[in-house]
């Protein structure tokens, strides 16, 4: 088994990577580090699976981990195509998690053509590579924004996802089309994993917890739209990972052809409970700025997560308390 995973210096791809080579498995991870967020963040990630940023900067290739013999990391951005499809070539991946992406709700309506780029083409580029190097399996992150404004609660993978409400939401309905073609016409594996609302150490910084959390520790105010009435199922990252290494090492008789799955804690959470949790975990109490709801956002994400349930047996165990707890311990340590 040989394992790339994109987006490898993100919150999510960061962790998955250093399971794989926990584990001992042959893992290549990939990312082009770019600046949406602070790049110190994501090559303090890379660091902490043995990937020397000094190297990365020196753009000497692909470079060995110092602290897993069976890692290497790949600084490439997907939208790439040469580049990427002859990383394929050479390496000869059995298997892909592609989790690298353009994020953010709100940056995709200041900067679409980043969107398409990075989501579209790039996705492109990533399915193009599947279908030329004979890998056994591609399981891509798509999102619970695909639910757009949904009144059907708790979102289950059976409801239409017709009317997104962001470009960031619109570009990961088209991966999951494209998806389907690509698996229909190329007889490629391919699964989809809808997240939701990601949370817990490293975690990034343009996210409502580490928002939350730096601007409570600070003093400063911070921003709580629509007016605090919002509900995210928020899910701890160990918990994410666990079912994305259940999902990917199935054997290819047992692979649905393609397939959705959501995959979150399916207990929202009030936003106002969940910055209580934050204020006691900190000691501090939030200046709280009441405003109106942002373009592109969505009042209650909740995700039925029977389906991944019954796939792999997925079963979230970090209780909201025990994660922002272990979020809080994490992000004094950063801090200093």
């Amino acid at each position: 088994m040989k394992v790339l995973v994109t987006g490898a210096a993100g919150f999510i791809g960061f962790y998955v990577a250093r399971a794989y080579a926990a584990q001992g498995i042959e893992v290549v991870g990939l990312d082009n580090i770019n600046d949406y967020y602070d790049i110190n963040l994501k090559y303090e990630r890379l660091e902490q699976t043995g990937i020397n940023r000094f190297l990365i900067k020196k753009n000497v290739g692909t470079i060995s981990s110092d602290k897993y013999p069976n890692y290497r990391f790949a600084k490439i951005d997907i939208s790439d195509s040469d580049k990427l499809l002859k990383l394929f070539v050479e390496e000869q991946f059995t298997h892909v998690v592609h989790l690298a992406a353009q994020a953010g709700v709100r940056y995709s309506i200041e900067n679409p053509y980043t969107y398409i780029q990075t989501n579209v083409v790039g996705f492109l580029n990533i399915l193009e590579g599947c279908r030329h190097n004979n890998v056994q399996h591609l399981v891509y992150a798509s999102s619970s924004s695909v639910y757009g404004n949904s009144k059907n609660i708790p979102f289950s993978e059976d409801q239409r996802v017709d009317c997104p409400i962001s470009l960031y939401a619109a570009t990961k309905k088209s991966n999951e089309l494209m998806a389907y073609t690509y698996s229909h016409l190329y007889d490629i594996p391919v699964t989809g994993l809808r997240f939701f609302t990601v949370y817990g150490p490293w975690g990034r910084p343009d996210m409502a917890p580490m928002l939350f959390a730096s601007a409570i520790h600070k003093g400063d105010p911070i921003n709580v739209f629509n007016y605090g009435d919002m509900e995210r199922d928020f899910t701890y990252v160990d918990d994410i990972v666990e079912g994305v290494m259940k999902i990917v090492p199935q054997t290819p008789s047992k692979i649905p052809k393609v397939e959705v799955y959501n995959i979150g804690n399916s207990k929202p959470i009030k936003l106002m409970d969940f910055i209580k949790g934050i204020e006691d975990a900190l000691g501090k109490k939030a200046i709280k700025n009441y405003m109106p709801m942002q373009d592109g956002d969505v009042q209650v994400t909740y995700a039925d997560s029977s389906k991944l349930e019954r796939a792999i047996k997925y079963k979230p165990e970090k209780s909201l308390a025990k994660g922002i707890s272990d979020f809080i311990k994490w992000f004094k340590e950063y801090k200093k």
